[in-house]
């Protein structure tokens, strides 16, 4: 699942791929909100760690749970 993270001051967004569902995803960003100087973290499909801090975050996209088919590759 792709996330998108953006950070407030910086003008590109943070583009995350991780093995997370949509709504474990929302669990670790509500576990961020509710600490105090809280720190939203994402494990991307590599096994690499991406740390913001909430008082940073400026939103959160995120994507599907299944890829869609793309190309002229239709079925008959």
């Amino acid at each position: 699942m792709e996330v998108k993270i953006g950070v407030r001051s910086v003008h590109r967004e943070l583009v995350v791929e991780t093995d997370l569902s949509s709504e474990q995803v929302e669990e670790e960003l509500g576990k961020a909100l509710s600490a105090d100087r809280g720190i939203f973290s994402l494990t991307d499909v590599k096994g690499r760690k991406v740390l913001v801090p909430i008082a940073s975050l400026g939103f959160i996209e995120i994507g599907e749970e299944e890829a869609r088919p793309v190309g002229f590759g239709g079925t008959l």
